[in-house]
């Protein structure tokens, strides 16, 4: 006798404001295993002490070298918040200073508000990288909230 196949969805009316963040970090070089091991330090605390407005987040493996993370906001307000909270803000600086042969992107995918991204001393093009053209971080598109400000103008035009 063959198993009933169990078929649900989910009700995100409860959540209009919902933003789903994919993060990758990726050693490109053996100097790097230090940040790579230290990221899992810093997304451990997240499981134990997540932030306000973080509703779930979870880690997987795109190769041996390329930790993803992805992770559910109540909304961009709660997710920025977190950005700059002293200690993510602080591991943030530091990695632009000197990103020890790391490479790093997310991408955001936020209801209503449009999807942006970023990519950080990534050896080969990633998600969104692979088939829209690049554009400079610079100016308007520094921030995540000013590219998903800027793609919801475009779609408008």
């Amino acid at each position: 006798m063959q198993a009933k196949v169990v078929r649900e969805t989910v009700d995100l009316s409860l959540y209009p404001d919902l933003v789903v963040v994919l993060l990758g970090f990726k050693l490109r070089r053996l100097r790097g295993l230090p940040g790579l091991l230290g990221i899992g330090r810093g997304l451990a605390t997240l499981r134990s002490d997540p932030p306000e407005g973080l509703l779930h987040h979870e880690q997987f493996l795109f190769a041996w070298n390329h930790v993803g993370i992805r992770q559910y906001w109540r909304d961009l307000e709660s997710l920025e918040r977190f950005t700059r909270d002293p200690l993510h803000a602080g591991w943030w600086r530091d990695f632009l200073r000197d990103t020890r042969g790391c490479g790093f992107w997310h991408e955001t995918y936020s209801s209503g508000r449009g999807m942006e991204a970023i990519y950080i001393d990534m050896p080969e093009r990633t998600g969104f990288g692979r088939f829209a053209p690049p554009r400079h971080a610079v100016g308007p598109f520094m921030s995540s909230r000013e590219r998903l400000r800027e793609d919801v103008r475009e779609r408008a035009v």
